[in-house]
């Protein structure tokens, strides 16, 4: 299994690192295309595709780090760590699309002319690159990949989205499809960025994960006889993946001596609602205990 799981992580490494590096070389090119052309379209889309270089570069790195155990500093390892890419990639998105904003909006009451041929020929080539990357993502089964992956598919649409502008701007002249897609390109990342800024902060926030249930959860401790209660109840996500537990469980005075076994029958069951590490520690009815958490 370990050796498995190594040639794994070796093999997403080396998939990021390839995405990442034809990634960012796209992003040059299309920042410098979309200068040559005129097309706000196309540099709206390599603002999206240079927040996705950043993504990928940080996946990069934190798919390596990773490796890295838990030490005295990090007593959960690194994989936290990934929260403050998500962050960063936000904030230069956001930029990117009140810059593109910025630039649109007076295009469209002063028009100015876009080469579509070229625009065309970058479409063409960004769909290509994104495609090959996305391709070479499809057999990788991490969780952070999959997002990678989709961030990549999203740029193939808005590649197709570029094509079919420049089609449009070629046989119709019509110039102000350009800034109407840059803007539109523009409105999808922000939703984007917002919808995904917000999860990441639930997760920093050590809100409930939106994948667990908080009522079957108490349910599931309840369905053992032995428990009579509980209290200091806490579930949260480590990085969008792990989830973690914690609570006190009273349990009968009779059962205490299978304290352990009841410990691993309660995690079993857990782990069924994707909880993959629980700290549970029991007590009795008579235990003074009190939960640091409640005001009350």
């Amino acid at each position: 299994m370990s050796n498995q799981h190594s040639h794994s992580t070796d093999s997403d490494t080396k998939s990021l690192r390839l995405a990442f590096f034809l990634n960012l070389g796209f992003t040059i090119i299309e920042i410098i295309g979309g200068l040559l052309t005129n097309s706000l379209a196309v540099l709206s889309d390599a603002f999206h595709d240079l927040g996705d270089s950043l993504s990928l570069g940080l996946a990069w790195y934190f798919q390596k780090i990773s490796k890295k155990g838990r030490n005295a500093t990090y007593t959960y390892g690194y994989r936290r760590f990934s929260m403050i890419g998500a962050i960063l990639n936000s904030i230069i998105l956001v930029s990117g699309s009140v810059f593109i904003f910025t630039k649109a909006i007076p295009r469209l009451i002063h028009v100015e002319e876009a080469d579509p041929k070229g625009m065309m020929l970058l479409a063409l080539l960004g769909i290509a690159v994104n495609g090959f990357a996305v391709l070479r993502l499809r057999n990788q089964k991490s969780q952070n990949i999959r997002v990678v992956r989709i961030h990549l598919m999203e740029d193939v649409l808005g590649w197709f989205a570029v094509l079919i502008g420049s089609i449009t701007i070629y046989f119709t002249e019509w110039y102000q499809i350009d800034p109407i897609l840059s803007m539109l390109i523009s409105l999808y990342i922000l939703y984007n960025v917002v919808k995904n800024l917000s999860k990441s902060m639930k997760i920093i926030l050590q809100a409930i994960p939106d994948t667990l249930d908080y009522e079957k959860v108490q349910k599931v401790l309840m369905s053992f006889p032995a428990i009579e209660s509980f209290h200091d109840l806490h579930l949260w996500s480590l990085d969008g993946e792990k989830n973690i537990l914690t609570v006190h469980l009273v349990i009968e005075q009779n059962a205490r001596d299978e304290a352990a076994r009841l410990k691993q029958e309660v995690k079993n069951a857990l782990a069924e609602l994707d909880i993959v590490h629980c700290t549970l520690e029991t007590e009795s009815a008579e235990d003074d205990c009190q939960d640091v958490f409640n005001d009350d």
